[in-house]
């Protein structure tokens, strides 16, 4: 990634996984690189002569074997599967909330004694 790009973010977790990405999405073999001639690069201005220090973790090595686009397509593939279980999952979840709401109805009335 080009971490000289305003468009650049990076954030670190307590287990120490780091995730880093553009934020207008445009690098789709994220976190590994940006495309090569990305119209949106813009050089960083805030943080222009600043000492950065070593504290956040180092980047995550790219995979080796990855023709280009090929991790691209993987993402792609992951994005995919996810998608299609979103609905399941979402259904699921609103089964579970609509049980529990009918458990504390039924738990109000036994407290007024209905």
């Amino acid at each position: 990634m080009r971490t000289d790009c305003r468009h650049f973010e990076s954030r670190t977790y307590a287990t120490g996984d780091a995730v880093r990405s553009c934020k207008l999405g445009l690098a789709p073999e994220a976190p590994w690189r940006c495309p090569e001639s990305c119209g949106s690069f813009a050089p960083r201005g805030v943080d222009v002569g600043w000492a950065h220090g070593t504290v956040a973790a180092p980047a995550a090595p790219a995979p080796t074997g990855l023709e280009d686009g090929t991790a691209a397509a993987l993402l792609g593939e992951v994005r995919d599967i996810l998608d299609a279980a979103a609905p399941n999952v979402m259904s699921e979840l609103d089964e579970e909330r609509r049980g529990k709401g009918r458990r504390r109805a039924k738990r109000r009335k036994k407290r007024r004694g209905s």
